[in-house]
């Protein structure tokens, strides 16, 4: 199957060959630059996620851990310092695919840091459909905890985002970001910061369409559980590196729905997957606080 007007049969192979498109150096200098940000993004996502250890940020730690205080501001903060962390070590191939016809033009890095920011610019302003969410639930009393549906509106988050994983939507984005140079042939917007910006910006969205079902993830188990963070980053990587990266996104697809209907029917099972374990003495102390 081809993937654009310049895609090749497969995307996998596409995404690879990117790194050998420039010379040793710059490639190197790239993804050198590229796990740097990353190791930055996580080092301030894993610090806020210590100093809110006990708070809670996700459906399934209502009522077993305290109530949380995050400002919108420190909501945002914290968000592109985790974007930063998880989406930047996959961006390497379509990075160097279109810093490869940056050289071509004889533009200068500049460019390709627009381009970076393009990217993560739509994923931050992503952040606003999380913020809803997470702004409604983490003003539920403590006696959610105990409700029927809490887990059951988890349970259905669950199934939702690995169903999401089986839909055209979400093979077409896949396959976009997974066929860099097919993207960049296909999508680029010409010469200027302002457009390489722009293309960033395309690629955003097409990574946004492929990621975000398995980003809703995190409302369930928390914002800052950096155990579930690491994991989807580690799907994000291979869906975008691996040749058989379509039958993994449809096994972590399958599996979530799994877990979501057994959420659903069991609701203990809800704080142990969310790194929280139920205790009366919790829910009972918190009982009387809304958040």
């Amino acid at each position: 199957m081809m993937s654009g007007r310049h895609g090749v049969e497969d995307p996998a192979e596409d995404a690879l060959s990117s790194y050998r498109l420039l010379p040793a150096g710059p490639t190197a200098t790239v993804v050198v630059v590229l796990a740097a940000t990353a190791a930055v993004g996580w080092f301030l996502t894993a610090r806020q996620a210590w100093s809110m250890s006990d708070m809670a940020t996700g459906l399934g730690q209502v009522g077993h851990l305290m109530p949380d205080t995050m400002g919108v501001v420190v909501f945002f903060t914290m968000w592109v310092a985790m974007m930063v962390a998880m989406m930047c070590p996959s961006l390497g191939p379509v990075v160097l695919a279109h810093r490869n016809m940056l050289r071509h033009r004889r533009e200068g890095a500049a460019s390709t840091v627009a381009f970076v920011a393009g990217y993560l610019a739509v994923w931050s302003a992503a952040g606003v459909v999380y913020l809803v969410p997470y702004l409604w639930f983490r003003r539920l009393p403590a006696e959610a905890a105990g409700s029927r549906w809490l887990p059951a509106l988890a349970g259905a988050v669950l199934v939702a985002a690995g169903a999401y994983q089986f839909t055209r939507r979400k093979n077409h984005c896949r396959r976009s970001c997974a066929s860099p140079q097919a993207f960049v042939a296909d999508n680029d917007t010409g010469p200027g910061l302002g457009r390489a910006f722009r293309t960033g910006a395309i690629n955003g969205v097409h990574c946004l369409g492929c990621c975000a079902g398995l980003m809703a993830v995190l409302l369930v188990v928390g914002l800052m559980n950096l155990v579930w963070m690491a994991a989807l980053s580690v799907v994000f990587f291979a869906e975008k590196h691996w040749r058989r990266a379509s039958g993994l996104g449809q096994l972590v697809g399958a599996t979530l729905i799994a877990v979501g209907l057994v959420v659903a029917v069991w609701p203990n099972v809800l704080p142990k997957i969310s790194g929280t374990r139920p205790t009366p003495s919790n829910v009972s102390d918190m009982g009387t606080m809304k958040m």
